[in-house]
C-alpha cells in the first residue's frame, strides 16, 4: 500500500514538473523580456545590501569594508537617543499619513467623477490637465507652489476677496500649516496620475450591473456607491497595503525645496535627516543605520497590513 502511494505521489510530482516546463516554453518570450528587470532589481536593490555592514562599523571612506572597527549597535543607540531623530520621525509619519489620506480620497473621487462624464472630449481634457503636473519635476513645481502661496499670490488674493482673512498670510512659513501644504501640493501634482489606475479598474466593471441597477431605479450616486466602489475594493486594498509599506517614505525633494528656517522643525523627514546629519558630516555608518531602521519598519508595516487584509478577507499582496 505504501509503495502504491509513493508511486502515485511520484507520478503527481512528475506531472507538475511537466506542466511547469510546458508553461515555461509557452511563455519563454515573456520570461526573456523580464530578464532585464530582474537584473535591475538584483543589481540596484539586493547587491547594495552588502553596504549595510557599515551600520555596525566605524566606516572610513575609501577603506575596505571588512577592515573597519566593528562597534555593534552603537550607531543605532545613538540614533534612538537623538531627540532630533524623534522629531524627524514624527514629521515623516504625519506627512505620510496626510499624503496617504489625501491621495486616496482625491484620486478615487476624481476617478468617480470622470467615470460619470458622458462628453468624451471634456473628459479627456480634464484627464490631461489633471495628470500633467506629474511630469513636472519638484524643482519647477516648488517654485510654482511658492508663487501661488506667496503674499501676493493667487491664494491670498482669493482669501482676501472672500473676506476670510484681513491681511495676506505666508502659509509656507506657518509651522502648523506646513504639513497640510505638503499634502495639498502632493494632491495637485499626483491626483490625475493616481486616478488613471482607478479609471482602468472601472472600465472592467460589467455594464449589465449598471443596466440592472438603472432598471431598479438607481440613480448615479446609488450606482457609484453600490456598484463602482465595491468593485474597486480589491484594487484599493492592494494599493493601500503598498502605500502603508511606504509610510516612512514621506519624500525628500518636496520638503527640501519648500522648507525654510521658519518651518524647519516641521519639515525635515528621515531622508533629509540622513543627508544633513549623516552624509554631509561624513557619518556614513550613522546614515546607514538610519536607512536600515527605515527599511525594517517599512517591511514590518507592509507585512502587518497584508496580514490584516488577509484576516479581513480582502485582496492581499502575498
Amino acid at each position: 500500500m505504501e509503495l502504491k502511494v509513493h508511486r502515485t505521489s511520484a507520478k503527481a510530482g512528475a506531472s507538475r514538473t511537466a506542466v511547469l516546463w510546458k508553461r515555461i516554453k509557452q511563455q519563454k518570450l515573456l520570461l526573456l523580456m523580464s530578464v532585464p528587470f530582474v537584473g535591475y532589481v538584483i543589481v540596484f536593490n539586493y547587491m547594495p545590501l552588502w553596504g549595510w555592514l557599515m551600520a555596525f562599523q566605524n566606516y572610513k571612506l575609501g577603506s575596505n569594508i571588512m577592515n573597519n572597527e566593528w562597534v555593534g549597535l552603537s550607531h543605532f543607540r545613538e540614533l534612538f537617543e537623538d531627540e532630533m531623530f524623534i522629531q524627524v520621525l514624527r514629521n515623516t509619519l504625519a506627512m505620510s499619513v496626510i499624503n496617504l489620506v489625501f491621495g486616496f480620497v482625491s484620486s478615487i473621487t476624481l476617478a468617480l467623477m470622470l467615470n460619470e462624464v458622458r462628453k468624451l472630449l471634456f473628459k479627456r481634457f480634464v484627464q490631461t490637465i489633471s495628470y500633467l503636473p506629474h511630469f513636472i519635476s519638484w524643482v519647477v513645481a516648488a517654485n510654482l507652489i511658492m508663487t501661488v502661496f506667496s503674499l501676493d499670490g493667487v491664494v491670498n488674493a482669493l482669501l482676501l476677496q472672500l473676506n476670510i482673512i484681513k491681511e495676506p498670510i505666508l502659509l509656507l512659513s506657518e509651522p502648523k500649516a506646513f504639513w497640510w501644504m505638503i499634502g495639498i501640493s502632493n494632491v495637485w501634482k499626483e491626483v490625475g496620475w493616481n486616478a488613471i489606475i482607478y479609471l482602468a479598474a472601472m472600465s472592467m466593471i460589467n455594464p449589465s450591473l449598471y443596466e440592472a441597477a438603472e432598471i431598479d431605479g438607481a440613480g448615479r450616486f446609488r450606482k457609484m456607491w453600490s456598484i463602482t466602489l465595491p468593485s474597486m475594493v480589491p484594487l484599493i486594498a492592494i494599493l493601500l497595503i503598498m502605500n502603508i509599506g511606504r509610510l516612512l517614505d514621506a519624500g525628500f525633494e518636496q520638503q527640501y525645496l519648500l522648507m525654510n528656517t521658519m518651518v524647519v522643525d516641521y519639515a525635515e523627514t528621515i531622508d533629509i535627516y540622513v543627508l544633513k546629519y549623516g552624509i554631509n558630516l561624513s557619518r556614513y555608518s550613522f546614515a546607514t543605520a538610519a536607512g536600515i531602521f527605515k527599511s525594517v519598519i517599512c517591511i514590518i508595516l507592509l507585512v502587518s497590513a497584508n496580514q490584516l487584509a488577509k484576516r479581513m478577507g480582502h485582496s492581499r499582496l502575498f
